[in-house]
């Protein structure tokens, strides 16, 4: 793309030839033109003030007023002076060289606007990033009206606070490469990991949400702008970024070379840039004195460029012939006609021919056929008038035809109205055509055959006849009364591309034209190479005769004595031939010699006579401009000083430092344009450049290392650069110094090697610095693949030369101590960042210290996940390069981490949190888990580790003792107070052990095991303390049925149940000897509870004895029993004595339902409560059974026997509705139980009184009696 089509230059040497030989014609302020170097040192090849004229501008100071120190003030004069001059001097050549560029622009024939470039985005500067950062904070503060959930609020506040805050997205603003697409692709990148890790919706796709998140991106982005005007502006912007219409061009380096409107007005219109023909005509020119130039080096000698060797020298000269004649191909390539088809075999001009072959010159010589014009003539008639003879109702019509074609006819009208407006179009050959118009009238007689013919006109016109519509008198016919017939019509005849002029001359030669007669001329142009001077006569088509104006040369002459005919005179001389025109007036004559001196090629350019005012040939005393208007322009130009850049010989200059001038330009233009372009030119510039390098003879390696060298200042100075760019640049440079001839260039100068190797140099200074700061040239990968191809031109620029490839192991030397330069500046950026400098030479607590370096490890893991993520694949091919990078990146942190561990006192825990946050993020890297610094880190936290699990044990055994010997038993969640908090820690330590994620198995698998332990020992002794503590509850309870069931002994069972679930969970591990230790626990817990079950089932038994134990003061054959039965009997003779009551049933009643309610309700295990219902059930009806065996032989006392009935039957029932199975409620012992009181209510109810409606019967069912 910049690859020029032909890029060869002329040397300094080489130009000193034509130097001494062609000045360029002095301008007002009495200047000249020079290829030589200005005083500032930069490219010239324009102007340059001469030595005379500052010699009058400094002397010229005798007339100002006395200064009182003349010495300084003469200084400061002579200073201002030289400023001046050397401006005007700055001024002037950018002139000139805006002349050379507007050519360019005017008649481009090697280089075309390219647009397969890619579309550069809008550049981001620091008003719009301001701007964005408003907005987002806006969203955030929830100002806007965008609706968005707390995941997308979240990626945002990360996008806003890493992205838009980063003080490495403000250097990439300004350094001009940061883009809003930019910062639409960090922000996609930056959201795809959050969605992936979302959980799946039912109906909702990861890809809508990720879509629906860059949308609403898109809206907080753009803020209140309208979208519809925000694309339309991008739309106008992308067309002038792709294609450049001439009149933009031109406004586009009016501005990059800081030319005034009108300066570029009076140019354009001198240089006849809008005229085709005078363009090419002037490329001609300088190919000729190109070739001329070449030629002359070639006879004579000359200097030549310092080359590489001295066999370049012919080779100098052949390259400098071939670029021209491609050049004059591409010329004689372009359109010129679609008429003759004459094209030259080989480019042959008459002044080289000791370049050119011309041996051919025979086949080249045009003939009548090959000079071929098309005109186009469209006749409008009008109207006809003085038509007085018809009747005004008759039908009159005109026919219209050029001789020798088709006719054509209007529409008819009425005699009294005759206007038509008819346009009749045709086409011929003929340069004079007769053109026939013809009046007709309808014929009424019955035996007419046609129509009657009133009158005619036939014209001759020619593409410089009127093109309006005149009256024209007509032919009237025989017959017709009416003599002054006149019609009104206009014929216009184009002029076709290859006509170059035409007119009426008169002519005489010595082979052509003998006589001195005025003929019809036409110059035409057969190619771009080739035109001939035709005469023609009127209706033919081809030429009488013809002059090919090769090797001719035209000028103004004075009037030849003896001719007769014509005003003013010029001529065209030739070895061997003379042929003199004359024209009837002076502006004919400019136009013919102007037209002329453009075909002809020739150097020399006719200059008119100063005296352009003449008398008309009517002999009017009034004067009048009789010059062409480009003569005007001229005239103008030369008065405000312009005429010496137009007429300036473009041979003269040294093009590759004017190019060298526009090219630094226009960069400069471009990085300060509104689009984020890295250095790249847009197309139209791209174009313009190319074609000034073709045209101008630029060679193309001088034209790269320059464009290098401009880019390498401005990336030095802070620029974004394109790293593609670069590389396209230096390899090409790399081809042509190492003789690979990329641009068919074989000639390699020593400036150009040493220019060469001083820009090899700098770029990799630049590479190596670019490296070293990847994370701040490139902040999040941006531009996109920018530091892979930087590694890339970095790897080329290594190469000694453009085919051995250089070895792996010395770019991988390179990179690595680049890559350790880059760990320290990150490093030491990151701490500037992070604010510890602040903390140097203050006193500072060890608090604060292990805040900021919990910080500052924060920021460690986010830099190091930025390089894996927008890095790591440049650096593919050097992966453990970047490994070895993050291992010195966390090196240097180390340092300040071990400096903060340090300070810290002794048995602290708060510093777990840093080892937390570096290990958990080192073991889920594969390449820096295990590392050197996680190595280090382990070592500096087992002892730590250990040390904290000790005095943790220590600590928790402290508090059982203590908690126990205090405990109240109170309910506590699923516990004790004592036995929650144990559990907790225990927990919580383990927790925190399993949070730390160690990292060496062995160590982890150590520290698991050991806590495994500790807690079965902690739960061991929790359980034995409760134990001691349920058993002496219970001796210290009552032993009557006023006992009842404390919430202390629910808490103690819920205490085991607590214990056996906290140790599946505080003691579980996989091998083999632990879970032995731990089901020992298991069986502890177990044995623990079956002991404190019996206690209270005991304790159940007891109560059940006594009660037994009042119930047996009643049996048979008892003092008491005698006793009581006496007295009751005697006394019930004269008194009501009361009987015994079920007081003791009632209180045995309640007892034993108030302790199943307690313990159904307080304790937490069901399996539990079940089992001690069952031994109660069962310990208190053996008891009972065995009662009432001990008194087999003996007869229940009623009371005995109601009392009993009672206890037995609310138990059965009960424990029924408890839960307790019927296998055990229906044992053999109840069914013996059962028998017996059964068979003593029967005995008892014969007696006197009987049993009083308690019975044994119902006592199966749910009755309560």
């Amino acid at each position: 793309m910049l690859d020029p089509s032909s890029s060869e230059e002329e040397g300094d040497e080489i130009l000193e030839v034509k130097r001494k030989e062609v000045a360029a014609p002095k301008s007002v302020g009495g200047a000249r033109l020079s290829p030589g170097r200005p005083s500032d040192g930069h490219a010239v090849g324009g102007l340059q003030p001469r030595a005379r004229g500052s010699a009058s501008g400094s002397s010229g100071g005798g007339g100002r007023p006395s200064s009182p120190s003349p010495s300084e003030g003469s200084d400061k004069e002579k200073e201002d002076l030289g400023k001046m001059q050397r401006e005007e001097a700055e001024r002037k050549k950018r002139l000139q060289l805006y002349v050379f560029v507007m050519r360019c622009i005017a008649y481009p024939f090697n280089a075309k606007q390219p647009t397969d470039m890619a579309r550069r985005q809008q550049k981001i500067n620091k008003q719009h990033l301001q701007t964005v950062k408003d907005r987002f904070q806006a969203f955030l503060n929830g100002e806007t009206q965008i609706v968005a959930d707390e995941a997308f609020i979240n990626a945002v506040q990360s996008y806003y606070e890493i992205f838009l805050k980063s003080d490495r997205v403000s250097r990439m603003v300004q350094s001009g490469g940061c883009s809003a697409s930019d910062s639409r692709e960090v922000f996609k990148k930056h959201i795809e990991k959050r969605v992936r890790s979302l959980p799946e919706i039912d109906g909702l796709s990861k890809e809508t949400v990720l879509s629906s998140w860059i949308a609403k991106f898109d809206t907080i982005y753009r803020g209140e702008e309208d979208p519809r005007k925000h694309q339309q502006r991008m739309t106008a912007t992308a067309a002038s970024e792709l294609i450049l219409s001439k009149d933009q061009l031109y406004e586009m380096f009016q501005q990059i070379l800081g030319i005034k409107k009108f300066e570029h007005q009076l140019l354009y219109n001198a240089c006849q840039l809008d005229n085709p023909d005078e363009q090419a005509a002037q490329i001609r020119r300088e190919l000729d004195g190109r070739l001329q130039m070449a030629d002359q080096i070639a006879r004579h000698g000359g200097r030549f460029p310092r080359f590489a060797s001295r066999e370049m020298e012919p080779m100098f000269i052949e390259e400098l012939r071939s670029s021209v004649n491609l050049l004059m191909a591409n010329l004689e390539s372009m359109p010129v006609s679609k008429g003759g088809e004459f094209k030259l075999q080989k480019l042959k001009r008459g002044h080289n021919a000791s370049i050119m072959d011309m041996g051919q010159e025979d086949e080249n010589t045009l003939s009548k056929s090959d000079v071929v014009l098309s005109f186009t003539l469209e006749v409008v008639i009008v109207e006809v008038q003085g038509l007085r003879s018809l009747t005004p109702n008759r039908i009159v019509y005109c026919t219209m035809e050029v001789e020798g074609g088709h006719k054509l006819q209007t529409d008819q009208a009425e005699a009294s109205k005759p206007i038509w407006g008819t346009q009749g179009d045709f086409t011929t050959t003929q340069p004079l055509p007769a053109v026939k118009v013809k009046l007709f009238t309808e014929s009424t007689g019955v035996l007419a055959l046609e129509d009657k013919e009133l009158g005619k006109v036939v014209l001759h016109p020619t593409p410089n006849s009127p093109k309006q519509s005149e009256l024209h008198k007509m032919t009237v016919s025989k017959g017709c009364p009416d003599n002054d017939l006149r019609i009104k019509l206009a014929i216009r005849m184009d002029k076709p591309q290859n006509m170059k002029h035409c007119g009426y001359l008169w002519a005489i030669g010595k082979i052509l034209w003998k006589r001195w007669k005025k003929r019809y001329f036409v110059l035409v142009q057969v190619s771009q190479y080739t035109f001939a001077m035709c005469s023609y006569r009127e209706k033919k088509a081809e030429p009488v005769e013809l002059l090919q104006l090769d090797g001719y040369t035209v000028d103004y002459t004075d009037p030849q004595p003896g001719l007769d005919g014509g005003r003013t005179f010029f001529n065209a001389v030739k070895e061997g031939d003379t042929v003199i025109f004359a024209s009837d007036d002076e502006q004919d004559r400019i136009l013919w010699v102007q037209a002329m001196y453009r075909a002809t090629g020739q150097s020399h350019k006719p200059v008119p006579p100063t005296q352009v005012q003449k008398l008309n040939s009517k002999g009017s005393t009034a004067p009048q401009l009789d010059a062409p208007i480009s003569q005007f322009y001229a005239d103008r130009a030369q008065k405000h000083g312009m005429d010496e850049f137009i007429s300036a010989n473009p041979c003269n200059f040294d093009h590759g430092l004017l190019f060298e001038l526009v090219q630094r330009l226009t960069l400069d233009h471009r990085l300060n344009d509104s689009y984020s372009c890295l250095g790249w030119f847009s197309p139209g510039q791209v174009f313009v450049l190319d074609e000034y390098c073709a045209r101008y003879g630029v060679r193309g390696c001088h034209r790269h290392l320059c464009y290098l060298s401009d880019l390498l200042e401005r990336a030095e100075n802070g620029a974004m650069i394109d790293p593609t760019l670069l590389h396209y640049s230096f390899a090409f440079c790399a081809s042509h110094a190492h003789g690979n001839r990329p641009d068919g260039i074989g000639t390699v100068t020593e400036e150009e090697k040493e220019h060469f190797e001083e820009i090899k140099q700098r770029l990799r200074g630049l590479l190596e610095n670019q490296i070293t700061h990847f994370r701040y040239c490139f902040p999040f990968g941006r531009p996109e693949g920018a530091l892979k191809a930087t590694l890339s031109l970095f790897e080329r620029v290594l190469m000694k030369d453009i085919v051995t490839p250089v070895p792996q192991e010395e770019v991988k030397a390179v990179i690595h101590e680049c890559l350790e330069q880059a760990a320290l500046v990150n490093y030491q950026r990151l701490s500037e960042y992070a604010k510890l400098e602040e903390n140097v030479g203050r006193l500072v607590t060890p608090a604060k210290k292990l805040e900021d370096n919990i910080r500052l490890a924060e920021l460690v893991i986010e830099v190091l996940q930025q390089n894996e993520e927008h890095h790591a694949e440049a650096f593919a091919w050097w992966s453990d390069l970047m490994v070895e990078h993050a291992e010195t990146f966390l090196c240097l942190y180390s340092a300040d981490m071990d400096a903060t561990l340090e300070v810290q006192p002794p048995d602290s825990w708060d510093s777990f949190p840093v080892f937390q946050l570096l290990n958990d993020f080192m073991r889920m890297d594969y390449n820096l888990c295990n590392g050197k610094f996680h190595r280090h880190l382990q070592d500096l936290y087992a002892p730590l580790v250990v040390r904290y699990v000790d005095l943790m044990e220590s600590s928790i055994a402290q508090s059982i003792h203590r908690g126990f010997q205090r405990e109240s038993w109170e309910p506590f969640n699923n516990g004790s107070g004592t036995s929650e908090d144990l559990f907790w820690k225990l927990d919580a330590l383990q927790t925190f052990i399993r949070d730390l994620h160690w990292p060496e198995e062995e160590f982890s698998k150590h520290l698991e095991t050991r806590l495994k332990l500790m807690s079965s020992d902690m739960i061991e002794s929790c359980v034995k303390r409760t134990r001691v503590a349920f058993e002496a509850k219970l001796q210290k309870s009552s032993r009557a049925t006023d006992f009842r069931v404390p919430q202390s002994i629910c808490t103690m069972f819920n205490v085991m149940v607590d214990a056996r679930a906290q140790t599946a969970k505080l003691c579980a591990v996989d091998l083999g000897q632990e879970r032995q230790y731990h089901s020992q626990i298991d069986d502890l817990i177990e044995e623990t509870v079956k002991e404190m079950i019996t206690l209270l089932v005991a304790k159940f038994v007891v109560i059940l004895e006594s009660v037994l134990a009042k119930l047996s003061r009643y049996d048979e054959g008892t003092l008491f029993s005698s006793f009581l039965s006496f007295t009751v009997k005697a006394a019930s003779k004269y008194v009501d004595v009361p009987k015994p009551g079920m007081d003791v049933a009632d209180g045995y009643v309640t007892f034993v339902r108030h302790s199943q309610d307690m313990l159904r309700e307080k304790v937490n295990e069901e399996v539990y409560i079940e089992r001690l219902f069952d031994q109660w059930y069962t310990s208190t009806m053996n008891l009972l059974g065995t009662w009432l065996t001990d008194r087999m032989d003996l007869q229940l006392h009623l009371h005995q026997l109601k009392i009993l009935i009672r206890v037995v039957k609310k138990k059965y029932r009960d424990f029924r509705l408890q839960g307790v199975l019927d296998s055990t409620l229906n044992s053999k012992m109840y069914e013996t139980v059962r028998n017996r009181l059964t068979l003593e209510e029967a005995t008892a109810s014969v007696r006197e009184g009987g049993m009083q409606g308690i019975t044994m019967r119902d006592s199966d069912e749910d009755g309560d009696n």
